[in-house]
C-alpha cells in the first residue's frame, strides 16, 4: 500500500506536468512559428519478487515470474517541427519557410539564434529586424527610397527604387538546418538555441541542399492542432483523477490495516 502511494504520486506530478505542457501549447496557438511539444515519459524501476525463469521443479521454469512497478517519470519535452497552415498577409516584409529551415537572427550579445517566424521590420536605419529589433542575418539594408521590395523563393532581395524600372539586388536571406532540430533549445521569443544535441548549423541557400523555400507575403501559423491538445487534455485530467483515487484507496487501507 506504501508503495500505492509512491507509484500513484508519480502519476500524478507526471499529469500534472503534461497539463502544462498542453497549456503551453494552446496558450500558443497564435504564435507565429510555434511548433507544439509533446511530452514523452517512461516506466520507473521494478522490484523483482519472484524472478523469471527460476525452477519451479526439477525439470519446470517460472514463465513469467512477479514484477511490481514504481511508477512513472517525465523524460523529455520534444519539440515537432512539422509545417505549419501558412497565412496569406501581403505584407512584403512577412516571411515563410515552406520546408525545412530556420532564420538566422543576431542577439544584442553577439550570439546567432534560429527562428521560424518571419515577421520582419525595417529599423530606423532600414534594416530587416525582427519584432524586437533583432537583425536578421545576413545583415540586409533596405533603402530609404525604395518602392517596393521582392523577396524571391530562393531568398534574393530585390528593391524598385523611385523614378526606376529595373530591380536592384541588394542581398539574399539564407537559411541553416540541423540534423536534430529538436535538439534545439527552446529561449522564447520565437528563438532557438544550438546545443550539442542539435549538431552544428547547415547554412544554405533556399531551395537547395535540402532547405525550404521562402514565401514572401506570408506566415506560418503555429503547428499546434486545438482538437488534438483538447483530447490530449481531456485524457490527462481522469488519469490525474485515477491517480488521485488511487492515493485516496491506499490511504484508506492504511486506515484499516492500523484500526485491525
Amino acid at each position: 500500500m506504501i508503495r500505492a502511494l509512491f507509484s500513484a504520486a508519480t502519476g500524478v506530478e507526471a499529469q500534472q506536468l503534461r497539463v502544462d505542457i498542453i497549456a503551453n501549447n494552446l496558450a500558443n496557438v497564435n504564435t507565429t512559428g510555434f511548433k507544439r511539444v509533446r511530452g514523452d515519459f517512461q516506466d520507473l524501476l521494478y522490484q523483482t519478487e519472484r524472478a523469471v525463469g527460476t525452477a519451479s521443479s526439477s525439470d519446470t521454469q517460472v514463465p513469467t515470474g512477479i514484477q511490481v512497478g514504481q511508477g512513472t517519470r517525465p523524460v523529455a519535452t520534444q519539440k515537432l517541427f512539422s509545417q505549419g497552415d501558412f497565412m496569406q498577409t501581403k505584407n512584403e516584409l512577412d516571411l515563410a519557410i515552406e520546408g525545412r529551415g530556420f532564420f538566422q537572427i543576431l542577439q544584442p550579445g553577439g550570439d546567432v539564434a534560429y527562428s521560424r517566424s518571419g515577421a520582419f521590420k525595417r529599423d530606423s536605419q532600414g534594416r530587416i529586424v525582427n519584432s524586437d529589433g533583432y537583425l536578421l542575418q545576413p545583415e540586409l539594408t533596405i533603402p530609404g527610397d525604395a518602392v517596393q521590395v521582392a523577396i524571391g523563393p530562393d531568398g534574393t532581395v530585390s528593391v524598385i527604387q523611385a523614378g526606376q524600372i529595373s530591380p536592384t539586388e541588394i542581398g539574399k536571406i539564407t537559411l541553416v538546418s540541423f540534423l536534430n532540430p529538436a535538439g534545439l533549445l527552446s529561449l522564447g521569443r520565437n528563438l532557438y538555441k544550438q546545443s550539442e544535441a542539435s549538431g552544428q548549423p547547415v547554412n544554405g541557400t533556399p531551395g537547395n541542399n535540402g532547405l525550404g523555400t521562402v514565401a514572401q507575403g506570408f506566415l506560418e501559423n503555429s503547428n499546434v492542432n486545438i482538437a488534438e491538445e483538447l483530447v490530449s487534455m481531456i485524457s490527462a485530467q481522469r488519469a490525474y483523477e485515477l491517480n488521485a483515487r488511487v492515493i485516496r484507496v491506499a490511504d484508506e487501507m492504511l486506515q484499516y490495516s492500523n484500526r485491525t
